[in-house]
């Protein structure tokens, strides 16, 4: 093999290789993404719910029944 094939052969591989790993890192990309939106909706529900447990945990002489049923009510619709 001469030198100009070699070098050549070299440079090929080189570019595949930058190519997979280009590849690659989308895919990884795509997935952190779909991962940070679920760790959102996880965010979002956990704070819903301490919304919920804070009401509950009023003082009796100052909570609302009626609408502890409604936030009860809602938090349970939303599961």
């Amino acid at each position: 093999m001469s030198r100009l094939q070699s070098r050549l052969a070299v440079a090929q591989d080189r570019y595949r290789r930058a190519r997979r790993h280009k590849l690659t890192v989308r895919g990884r990309l795509t997935a952190l993404e779909a991962e940070v939106q679920e760790n959102r909706q996880l965010h979002r529900r956990v704070a819903e719910l301490t919304d919920v447990v804070a009401e509950l945990l009023l003082p009796v002489a100052d909570r609302d029944e009626e609408r502890v049923r409604e936030l009860l009510a809602a938090y349970r619709a939303g599961l």
